[in-house]
């Protein structure tokens, strides 16, 4: 009789994926309740009189300009701060403990937000800060450390976990609303807390299936390995960059005393980040790998437009839909502000297979499929899905109110457009980075998206003076033009990716059309 083997906890496998993965998939569902359940608030709760002006109870009483000031502020430094999260986890902890961490501090972050004291406000919105830091971008990568070397069942594997983040964000922008409604904003601050508290206790249970993953390896002392340190005592022997450099760090300079600290502080902080960039570009030992690098960062470009203006979403559009949109449907009930946002994750889980489908049809059929070309598709589809918030506008300004509808047909162009970019981004960076970077790019990846958040705050801020149909017009025309643009330049971009696409082989198209989301 053969001897049956015995597998171990992270070797079990459940339809087909390591159980690891479902896991991390209901770790991260329940992290971006809490997060997409605080982002829809936010803004709604700043604008809220003190006074209260209906049974969500009392707010901060700021005008609009001040909300989304702040809002931007937090929205970005959430994703800049993977960056440093990435690199503790590189080099002091592990992914597996920074997720936890981060896990930990999110727990305790929306536990003080339920105070109703305004330095528990700015020291919940800190400790979120830092907590979905350590834990955002070091979660993916466990997600990919599941996998061996080309094993065909990853990029189905990526999709499952992007449909759990979307799942997330679709049950909190659902239920946090009604909750605020009934029992006022704390108690939303509450509930997220408590789900984040559910994907912590889920990950800590099921550690047993993720033991090959997420381990901290020491230092050595290889000379190719990673040193952030030795890159930046280099810089000061590298003529070229340390003059870039320099006029960086001048120029930040600058910004602080024109502007305030806090723009000063974050000059500061993107000029290390890019004089690390520099000096890994200088490290590289091929120009193939130069050349794919610097193709990397300018896709970091369309992914900072993109999010700029994207997360109109939680900030601009979100004002816009609580005080001038009829939200009532049909006479029965007004819905909440907040569930309109809950569109976006909806329409991520009814259209993802089938827009990754006519994708992996095209690439069938010899059509242009590239990275590149879906990135900056998208950002134009996004771009049109605000030609519906301008005809909302228009209608506002002759009818004093406007209707739903253009929200919904806005938020659907939106979702295709971030089905076109989002997860195509992660997929290429893991194609496009030196692996021993791969941890860092990916956090400058977030960190691109934190910085597209801080511009949809400044120009949600410029509504204000402008308003929001020359807003919502403007976005339309830079991003259509943004994204012909990448269009045009494709065919030289493409070059020095230097085929890293064109070598790539489909898989049979019954095992592409469903479900490979995050496939080029």
């Amino acid at each position: 009789m053969a001897a049956t083997t015995v597998l171990k906890p992270h070797q079990k496998e459940l339809f087909g994926q390591p159980i690891g993965l479902y896991i991390l998939f209901l770790t991260e569902m329940w992290e971006r309740f809490s997060y997409y359940g605080m982002r829809a608030l936010l803004v709604l709760y700043m604008t809220t009189s003190t006074l209260g002006d209906d049974a969500r109870g009392a707010g901060l009483g700021w005008t609009s300009k001040e909300a989304l000031a702040l809002y931007g502020w937090y929205t970005m430094l959430v994703y800049v701060m993977s960056i440093p999260g990435g690199m503790i986890a590189d080099k002091l902890i592990g992914q597996k403990k920074a997720v936890l961490f981060g896990a930990i501090i999110l727990c305790i972050g929306h536990g003080v937000l339920v105070m109703t004291d305004i330095w528990a406000f700015y020291t919940g919105l800190g400790l979120v800060i830092l907590g979905v830091g350590l834990l955002k971008p070091n979660i993916s990568t466990m997600v990919g450390g599941l996998y061996k070397q080309g094993d065909i069942r990853r990029d189905k594997g990526f999709s499952i976990f992007y449909i759990g983040i979307n799942l997330g964000s679709l049950l909190a922008t659902m239920i946090v609303g009604g909750v605020v409604a009934k029992w006022g904003w704390h108690a939303g601050f509450g509930l997220a807390g408590i789900v984040m508290l559910l994907g912590l206790i889920n990950y800590i249970a099921g550690q047993k299936y993720l033991t090959q993953v997420g381990n901290f390896v020491p230092s050595t002392n290889d000379e190719n390995d990673v040193s952030y340190g030795k890159l930046y005592s280099r810089l000061f022997t590298s003529p070229k960059q340390l003059l870039y450099a320099g006029a960086l760090l001048i120029a930040s300079i600058v910004g602080w005393y024109f502007m305030d600290w806090g723009y000063g502080m974050l000059f500061l902080f993107l000029t290390a980040i890019a004089a690390l960039l520099m000096m890994i570009y200088k490290e590289l030992e091929t120009q193939v790998y130069k050349d794919r690098f610097m193709v990397l960062l300018l896709s970091f470009i369309m992914v900072i437009i993109f999010w700029g203006a994207f997360e109109q979403a939680g900030g601009l559009m979100n004002l816009y839909t609580d005080t001038k949109t009829d939200r009532n449907l049909f006479g029965w009930f007004e819905i909440p502000t907040v569930m309109y946002q809950s569109l976006n994750a909806g329409f991520i889980i009814l259209f993802a297979t089938l827009v990754a489908s006519i994708w992996a049809k095209r690439k069938l059929k010899g059509k242009e499929a590239s990275s590149l070309f879906k990135m900056a598709l998208g950002i134009i589809i996004m771009g049109f899905g605000f030609l519906f918030m301008v005809f909302a506008a228009m209608q506002f300004e002759k009818s004093g109110t406007s209707s739903m509808i253009w929200l919904v047909l806005a938020y659907f162009f939106h979702t295709i457009g971030e089905l076109c970019i989002s997860p195509v981004a992660l997929s290429f960076i893991t194609k496009l980075a030196p692996a021993k970077y791969a941890s860092l790019m990916m956090g400058v990846y977030f960190a691109a998206t934190g910085l597209g958040n801080k511009v949809a705050g400044i120009v949600g801020e410029s509504a204000s003076e402008f308003g929001e149909l020359t807003i919502f017009s403007g976005i339309v025309i830079f991003t259509v033009i943004v994204g012909i643009l990448f269009i045009m330049i494709l065919k030289p971009l493409k070059r020095l990716t230097h085929g890293v696409e064109e070598s790539e082989r489909m898989m049979h198209s019954d095992e592409t059309e469903g479900f490979e989301l995050a496939d080029n």
